[in-house]
């Protein structure tokens, strides 16, 4: 659970980087806020098709947000 915590973690940092609310991206990814507070909050898991859809909204690498990569490029 370490490193899906971690990966929650920065999507979380990503979106108070750019001074996003949840509910901002939520409305992106077209979910309701609460299925989107579960994600970044690691009760649920991040399924892949929206991990590529933060990663290119973001500008960084699917492996940083699955904390393959520890920068971002």
């Amino acid at each position: 659970m370490k490193k899906a915590t971690y990966r929650y973690q920065r999507i979380r940092d990503l979106r108070e980087d750019k001074d996003l609310t949840q509910q901002q991206i939520a409305d992106y990814l077209n979910l309701y806020l609460n299925t989107y507070r579960r994600y970044e909050t690691g009760q649920q898991t991040i399924p892949i098709n929206l991990v590529k859809r933060l990663s290119a909204f973001y500008g960084v690498s699917i492996d940083y947000l699955t904390e393959i990569e520890e920068e971002i490029k």
